[in-house]
C-alpha cells in the first residue's frame, strides 16, 4: 500500500492472483488477453456495421460462433481469426512475440 491509503490496480491483482510469474496469475493475464482479442473483433466487426450472422456468412461460420468467439467462450485457431479479420472484416493481423 501506498502512504495515501490507495492500492493500484497492480497491487490489487497482486494481492488477489499473486505476483506476476505464478501459476495463478499468468494464467489470468492469459485469459484477460483472449478476452481482449473478441472485445477487439466485436468492436472491428461493429464499425464495419455487420451483425454477427453476416460475418459468420462470409466465413462460413455460423453466428453463435461468432458471438461465441466475441463473448470469449470458444477457442479459435490461428487459421479462422485470420478469416474473421482479413476474409471477414478486410483488416490485417499483426502478432508480436516477446521473450
Amino acid at each position: 500500500m501506498k502512504q495515501n491509503d490507495t492500492t493500484t490496480w497492480d497491487e490489487l491483482k497482486d494481492d488477489v492472483y499473486g505476483k506476476i510469474g505464478t501459476e495463478r496469475r499468468d494464467r489470468i493475464e492469459r485469459d484477460f488477453k483472449s478476452l481482449r482479442v473478441g472485445l477487439l473483433l466485436r468492436e472491428a466487426r461493429e464499425k464495419k456495421q455487420m451483425t454477427q450472422g453476416q460475418l459468420g456468412e462470409i466465413i462460413d461460420k455460423k453466428r453463435s460462433y461468432i458471438s461465441r468467439v466475441e463473448n470469449d467462450s470458444s477457442n479459435m485457431t490461428l487459421k479462422t481469426l485470420y478469416d474473421i479479420v482479413e476474409k471477414g472484416l478486410g483488416g490485417k493481423i499483426r502478432i508480436q512475440i516477446e521473450l
